[in-house]
């Protein structure tokens, strides 16, 4: 389930404002009957985890099926004691949902929050219980994950075809919030290089402006 376009929390916004909007986005998205929103309604939680909080450890099973209302959330391997990482996930962006069961094994990565971050959560049992019940929320969640798919495959394109600076230049044009949002050394493993590489980068490309 995507979230959609959310609004930024505020020192008033509660769980449960957060929850409706939620609701409220997937209704704009979605034709849905009331009682398919109060079956998510039930079924999803909201949690702040603070930054530097581990959501999934190496060698676990995903449990749940994350959005992430607002913050981040970066995936990463473990390689020889260097963090190698690919992927951030930011507002309105789904994390991980492994609902087949023959798929569901204990994964390689970790899931840290990079920033204070708000997620809403669906345990697995009952996301399984919402496509036998409203089997059209299966067919949304295939369209979602063959997008991520084309996401994947795009990116492993550009480790393949690009420098690390047309990757960095990718980054300014398609996600500009990470180069403000992120730690440089963990920018510089995204585009699977050294820290210090990016730092010569960034210089280059200031000095051509």
């Amino acid at each position: 389930m995507t979230a959609g376009q959310l609004s930024p929390l505020t020192e008033t916004t509660t769980t449960e404002t957060i929850r409706q909007e939620m609701i409220d986005c997937m209704a704009a998205s979605h034709a849905l009957r009331d009682e398919e929103i109060r079956f998510v309604l039930d079924a999803v939680s909201v949690k702040l985890f603070k930054k530097g909080s581990i959501l999934l450890h190496e060698g676990q099973i995903p449990a749940a099926c994350y959005c992430n209302y607002q913050g981040c959330v970066r995936q990463f391997y473990l390689k020889d004691g260097e963090e190698k990482t690919t992927f951030f996930y930011t507002e309105g962006q789904q994390i991980t949902t492994i609902t087949s069961e023959e798929l569901r094994k204990p994964v390689k990565f970790y899931l840290e929050c990079v920033e204070d971050t708000f997620l809403t959560i669906m345990p697995h049992e009952s996301e399984l219980e919402l496509f036998r019940r409203y089997p059209k929320f299966e067919a949304y969640g295939r369209l979602d994950m063959e997008r991520r798919l084309m996401e994947y495959q795009e990116m492993l394109a550009s480790y393949i075809i690009t420098t690390p600076e047309e990757r960095y230049l990718n980054v300014l044009k398609d996600r500009p919030e990470l180069v403000h949002r992120v730690p440089q050394y963990q920018l510089a493993s995204f585009l699977g290089i050294k820290p210090e590489s990016l730092s010569r980068i960034r210089k280059r490309i200031m000095m051509r402006a």
